[in-house]
């Protein structure tokens, strides 16, 4: 078999299309001159028009964790008090960097495969009578878990108490619906390297005029992540920063795909995944670790493992040539995970369900072999006739 070829069905990063590809190589320019002006204008556009959102949205070089930080230490003061609700591993990880700033941490802990429940969110802001709390701290779209959180309700709670609604949406911008000024969200950010198919290197944040107004006077220190700094740049169309060029071109390039596609009909499109996946694992008889299928997530399906899952996985890479995702803490030896977001089609879904199949009997499991194929066909074909 070819070993170069395989098929990548992770929850990021994600599969390129190759016209972001193509885009990268085209050579550099001044940072500083009218081409990359322009290319800044149409970017700025599009990321407008997919954070729904009337306001700046900001790129700085990084990763979704350089997002955490640069939400926080430009809208809280040093010992400030979050609330940080956790439903996975990354809601855990955004409490350590927020600890680790000097920032005082209140957790609101739901069980893995668990959305975050709005009510339980209002009881403990009711509690919170002298408005201790600056920030709540949630996540879009829970990667480990597998889980989407009902974003707009939760939003709608933390604005009544008047806390910051600070939204991880990582796995979820581009692909799950969000709408940052409908729903008065105060923070958004995102990496490139998921549902916006570009490579990692690039952390998108969209902040409220109310989160931009505190980064003028708050005194945290930062000097990287400093959002006054790159505020003054983005009136100029530049950075404050050497930017970087190559993955600008990516972003316009994958940006003009999403503008093709229509923001519609990316949500369509990964909803439909989701549930021709959703629909194939349980066609193969095992369990999703979602506890509420309502609020599984279009962008990452995490399924309980008959077996060691890290031995399904090696066995799925090495023999069929599909990368699936592994469990993170405390998950990892319970789940593997299908990745469905980005640059992929339905077909891609079956391909994965399919390699999951065979690599299930090629370990000993009993099962109806081209059953979790079959449901998911189902799903597709009900979708194509409307």
């Amino acid at each position: 078999m070819l070993k170069e070829k395989s098929l990548l069905m992770i929850p990021g990063p994600t599969p390129i299309p190759p016209q972001v590809a193509a885009a990268m190589t085209q050579p550099m320019i001044n940072h500083r001159g009218e081409a990359f002006f322009t290319m800044f204008d149409e970017v700025a556009a599009g990321l407008k028009a997919v954070f729904r959102t009337e306001q700046p949205v900001y790129i700085f070089p990084g990763a979704g964790s350089g997002g955490w930080e640069a939400a926080l230490v430009n809208t809280l003061n040093p010992g400030d008090t979050v609330l940080n609700v956790i439903i996975g591993d990354f809601g855990e990880r955004w409490s350590k960097t927020a600890k680790a700033l000097g920032f005082t941490v209140e957790r609101l802990e739901f069980e893995p495969g668990q959305a975050a429940q709005p009510a339980r969110i209002a009881e403990r802001l009711e509690r919170d009578t002298n408005r201790e709390i600056k920030a709540v701290l949630f996540q879009h779209n829970e990667t480990s878990t597998g889980v989407t959180n009902d974003v707009h309700a939760i939003a709608r709670v933390v604005r009544e108490h008047g806390a910051l609604a600070m939204v991880d949406s990582v796995s979820g911008l581009g692909a799950l619906p969000l709408e940052f000024d409908a729903w008065g969200l105060d923070v958004v950010l995102t990496g490139a390297q998921k549902a916006l198919m570009c490579p990692p290197g690039l952390s998108l944040i969209a902040f409220s005029e109310r989160a931009r107004a505190l980064a003028e006077q708050n005194t945290t220190p930062r000097f990287y992540w400093d959002l006054r700094a790159v505020h003054a740049s983005y009136l100029k169309r530049q950075t404050p920063y050497t930017p970087a060029i190559s993955l600008y071109y990516a972003l316009q390039a994958a940006l003009r795909l999403i503008k093709e596609e229509t923001l519609e009909g990316a949500w369509a499109r990964h909803k439909l995944m989701g549930e021709m996946c959703r629909a194939g694992v349980k066609a193969m008889g095992l369990k999703l670790l979602a506890a509420d299928e309502h609020r599984a997530s279009n962008t990452v399906t995490a399924v309980i493992a008959p077996s060691d899952p890290k031995l399904l996985r090696k066995t799925a890479r090495d023999r069929l040539g599909v990368q699936l995702a592994g469990g993170q803490s405390q998950l990892e030896n319970t789940i593997f995970r299908i990745g469905h977001l980005g640059y992929v089609t339905p077909l891609d879904v079956i391909q994965a369900l399919a390699a999951t199949e065979m690599t299930l009997a090629l370990l000993g499991q009993d099962l109806s072999l081209g059953a979790a194929v079959s449901a998911a066909q189902e799903v597709w074909l009900r979708n194509l006739r409307g």
